[in-house]
């Protein structure tokens, strides 16, 4: 008989009244399944009870000591300096060890890089290390930029072939965490773990109501290894940070943030909870599938979890034999991480191949929800500002975007900054920024950190590590993938439709130089735009027009209305440019003037209108039949009304500024015109208006 699993968010409130003596004679009833999945009522004893209350009591106690608590973790083991040394020689000796025979065979005048017996001594020895050694490891098997083939082949092994560990205690785990032996709970159960990584292995089983299902169970004394190592790793950041000035970032608090990730990968019953969660979010989007959960046979130290059937990514020949695209697979990741590191802040801190596979109906499925972490929503915005400022080119913008996003204090000196960050993306003159990877850009700003009081604050590394690991993914599909040109569309997608006072500022930063509207970046945007799949004609018409007519885009809308009346000013100048020439050459009336074509800057903001009504006209969504009621929709809608009212004011102020200036004018250049009544009339009009 197996007691249902709920998820926490679904399990009562538990009052504790204080007074467990009161309630001895009360009976229980609870929900049952039986071994045939068939559900009961049972009442229960008050031994039983105050027994199950115990139990529950331990569990709780368990679930706190899996909170990662540095104070506590550090209050431990300072009681245990022979153990914190014995590990630290543990480490430091087979990595010296491995560290020697690379210089060694370096003098010998070996090819490290294509030693295939170092590769796989270095696998060996990150595996005999431990999970967090495990970790970094599983990082590096993304980075072909970084690491050679032969040890890239070796690392990716990292994955999910390491070890396992015995069945017996696997098992022994499955039924102290769910209270039946596997053969009860499980019709099927593979012989052998079909997959080993570092917090724990899965094998693949059969629900006996037929669902095939992967059922992930956690090594055994995993917090003991990975505390140990976290103590010694922060004590060394702490010391560093006090000895070398130069070392300015928040050490400790980037490896506590790292520390807390791992202590809630431990907690079977908090991944359960982040992948529903991710369903919820980004399951919707298009080829992005996500496992289900069975809370049933769930909890803290044994998962179960829809059975995937699938390849990684990094298996191009077998994704190609399908028929699938891979390139096409990472763009859909892509595309997922930018929704979720921008838009709802929850991501996936641990995208590496084997948490990446591309399913037999071609769609990309995530799995493993351990590593999750978010980002608030000022951090967000940032972020896309940085991004925008940096394809622009806008590296003062640049400068106070990285003192929002708490990398700069607000007191710094950013003038030498903003020259240093040209320099940084000097080798991307002639180029699109965007054309650039996103380790390039790391590694250029880390030396520029090193070098301005840059601090590197802890939520930034997670959010490197899982942009850099898809990179690393990326290039190994296609070499010439390029993140951030595949991120732009978005982006600007973003700017051009997202409400958020902050984005709208970045729009009108963006889009305004010194008071002068400039139509490039608006083609720009409007370009990138399209390509994503989200934008649509009508969302961006409604939305513009919206925040067109609100009091935040006041701004925008002057300069806007300024700028089409020039438009509509240079249409007129010309059409009576063309219909003088006209009557002068073609018909003979000498006595008309020619009028003065538009100028040039009027000119410019024609062929400008003329490129952006090309591009709405190609937007998806844009359809000529329906414009038309569309149209009307528009016109009565109070801030087009407005918006209509604005351009006619200022067209009549033009044309009587015009009028009064021709009259003036006239009289400057005949002051006796009444003694002067032979002289033949002439057509005139100033070359300005």
């Amino acid at each position: 008989m197996i007691v249902k699993t709920l998820p926490p968010a679904s399990r009562p409130i538990e009052e504790d009244n204080g007074g467990s003596n009161n309630r001895r004679d009360e009976l229980y009833v609870a929900e049952v399944v039986s071994a045939n999945d068939t559900q009961g009522l049972v009442v229960k004893s008050p031994r039983l009870i105050a027994a199950e209350q115990q139990r529950a009591l331990t569990n709780k106690r368990e679930t706190e000591m899996t909170r990662y608590d540095p104070a506590e973790i550090a209050a431990h083991y300072q009681d245990r300096p022979l153990q914190v040394l014995g590990r630290i020689f543990a480490v430091l000796g087979p990595t010296l060890s491995f560290a020697l025979g690379l210089w060694w065979d370096s003098k010998r005048g070996t090819v490290v890089k294509n030693d295939r017996r170092r590769a796989a001594q270095l696998r060996e020895l990150l595996t005999k290390l431990g999970p967090a050694y495990i970790k970094i490891g599983q990082a590096l098997s993304t980075r072909p930029d970084l690491v050679p083939p032969v040890f890239l082949e070796e690392l990716t092994k990292l994955q999910d072939q390491l070890p396992p560990f015995p069945n017996e205690i696997a098992y022994q785990f499955i039924e102290e965490e769910l209270g039946a032996p596997p053969e009860e709970i499980y019709t099927e159960l593979s012989a052998t773990p079909i997959a080993a990584a570092s917090l724990g292995q899965v094998y693949k089983g059969k629900l006996k109501t037929g669902e095939e299902v992967a059922v992930k169970v956690q090594r055994p004394d995993l917090k003991e290894r990975i505390t140990i190592d976290l103590y010694i790793l922060r004590r060394i950041a702490g010391w560093a940070k006090k000895s070398f000035k130069r070392v300015r970032s928040d050490l400790v608090g980037i490896l506590d943030e790292l520390g807390d990730r791992i202590f809630e990968e431990m907690d079977y019953i908090h991944e359960g909870e982040n992948a529903e969660r991710f369903f919820q979010l980004y399951g919707h989007l298009k080829d992005i599938y996500v496992p289900k959960i069975y809370w049933e046979y769930t909890n803290r130290r044994v998962l179960t979890m829809e059975w995937i059937n699938g390849i990684k990514l990094t298996q191009t020949p077998e994704i190609k034999a399908r028929g699938i695209d891979a390139r096409y697979l990472i763009e859909v990741g892509v595309q997922c991480s930018l929704r979720q590191l921008l838009e709802h802040g929850f991501f996936h801190a641990d995208p590496h191949p084997g948490n990446l596979l591309a399913t037999f109906d071609g769609k990309l499925a995530y799995l493993d929800f351990g590593m999750m972490s978010e980002i608030k929503p000022p951090q967000r915005y940032g972020l896309i500002e940085a991004i925008v400022h940096v394809v622009n080119r806008d590296f003062d913008g640049l400068a106070k975007d990285y003192v929002k996003l708490d990398f700069l204090s607000p007191e710094t000196d950013l003038t030498p900054i903003i020259p240093a960050f040209a320099r940084v993306f000097a080798d991307a003159q002639g180029a699109s920024v965007a054309d650039l990877n996103i380790k390039s850009i790391t590694d250029e700003l880390s030396a520029l950190m090193y070098e301005y009081p840059f601090r590197v604050p802890p939520y930034y590394a997670l959010i490197i590590r899982s942009l850099v690991t898809l990179e690393g993914i990326a290039i190994f599909i296609d070499p010439n993938f390029k993140v951030l040109s595949e991120a732009y569309p978005y982006v600007a997608k973003r700017l051009l439709t997202d409400p958020a006072p902050a984005l709208r500022a970045s729009l009108q930063d963006l889009l305004f130089k010194e008071g002068k509207f400039r139509w490039n970046r608006l083609e720009n945007l409007l370009k990138n735009a399209r390509g994503n799949e989200d934008y649509d004609f009508n969302l961006v018409l409604n939305q513009g027009v919206d925040f067109l007519a609100s009091e935040r885009g006041g701004f925008i809308r002057d300069k806007l209305v300024d700028e089409f009346v020039n438009g509509l000013n240079a249409v007129g100048k010309n059409v009576l440019h063309n219909f003088t020439y006209l009557l002068r050459e073609q018909v003979g009336i000498t006595a008309i003037n020619e009028t003065p074509a538009a100028t040039v800057e009027q000119q410019q903001t024609l062929e400008h209108i003329k490129r952006i009504l090309n591009i709405l006209r190609d937007t998806r969504g844009f359809d000529p039949v329906q414009f038309a009621p569309q149209l009307a929709q528009l016109i009565l809608n109070p801030g087009v009304q407005r918006l209509g009212q604005q351009i006619t004011n200022r067209l009549l102020q033009k044309a009587l500024t015009k009028l009064i200036r021709d009259l003036l004018a006239a009289d400057e250049v005949n002051p006796s015109a009444s003694g002067n009544l032979t002289q033949p009339a002439r057509l005139s009009l100033p070359a300005r208006v």
